[in-house]
């Protein structure tokens, strides 16, 4: 998967989780800064031996990982562990299926069972960039942001990892979730300039500007989110907030009738009406 997610994986990108910036609440999504790994799992193996050098029961377990994260894109996890479990019935040896069997348990809420796979990856492929960001993301959940902040940096430190901007967008977030906002915004600011199209990024890195009183930054990267079709009612509350601490009156106005139109039932639309811009 590449680091600019198709448009329909960002429709609810900011209710999955990422208002924690915010509100200062759990993190609900976990997939959407965790589960897009699994989609570079099928391939992982082929980049180290060709197809006639295959071995037949590593053969059979990628025909299974194939199936079991498709099923797992498409919501269907039960289908899709036992997916797994054929495959690592076919070869136990495989790293690619333990760390998608993480993401499974992950979803799941079973947090021991996906650390555990997790770390049967790595036991396996210790330096899998995949992994450990999968790995690191399951730690922020959990508040280990120490942990949490090496593991993402251990996938980081491979040169070859394609994914930098997806990690350093979840390095960001649990940073700022550890109250390191400094450290936060410099990891955000460089997801940025990776892909400067990840909403998630761009809101939170936005949030943080607005927190410290840099406003006009903010103003920036507000503005390039709520002129996107990825605007929603987050974003546009944030906006709004910043148009107002820039006095731009005009601006202001005109956020506040999109988020009118476009969610008129939800809470920053109520909270809008009232005033309610320093709660």
């Amino acid at each position: 998967m590449t680091s600019t997610w198709g448009r329909q994986r960002w429709r609810p990108w900011l209710r999955r989780g990422v208002a924690v910036l915010a509100a200062g609440a759990a993190l609900a999504g976990a997939f959407t800064l965790c589960g897009c790994a699994s989609q570079q799992q099928t391939t992982a193996s082929a980049d180290v031996m060709t197809s006639s050098d295959e071995p037949e029961s590593r053969r059979r377990a990628r025909i299974r990982l194939e199936l079991a994260t498709g099923y797992f894109q498409q919501g269907k996890t039960d289908v899709a562990l036992d997916e797994v479990k054929q495959a690592l019935a076919a070869d136990p040896s495989y790293p690619d299926v333990y760390n998608l069997r993480g993401l499974i348990f992950m979803r799941l809420n079973d947090m021991r069972q996906a650390e555990d796979s997790f770390r049967r990856a790595l036991a396996l492929n210790s330096r899998d960039p995949n992994t450990l960001h999968n790995l690191g993301w399951l730690q922020c959940q959990e508040k280990r942001y120490d942990e949490s902040i090496r593991s993402f940096d251990a996938a980081l430190a491979n040169p070859l990892y394609a994914e930098r901007a997806k990690t350093l967008m979840a390095l960001g977030v649990c940073q700022a979730r550890g109250g390191r906002n400094e450290e936060a915004e410099r990891s955000l600011a460089r997801a940025y300039e990776l892909d400067a199209g990840n909403p998630v990024t761009g809101y939170n890195l936005a949030n943080l500007l607005f927190k410290r009183g840099d406003f006009k930054r903010a103003q920036f990267y507000i503005r390039r989110l709520n002129n996107s079709e990825l605007a929603n009612a987050e974003s546009l509350w944030l906006g709004i907030k910043v148009e107002r601490r820039m006095n731009d009156e005009r601006a202001m106005q005109q956020l506040g009738d999109v988020l009118r139109r476009r969610f008129p039932q939800s809470h920053e639309r109520e909270a809008y009406d009232r005033g309610a811009f320093d709660e």
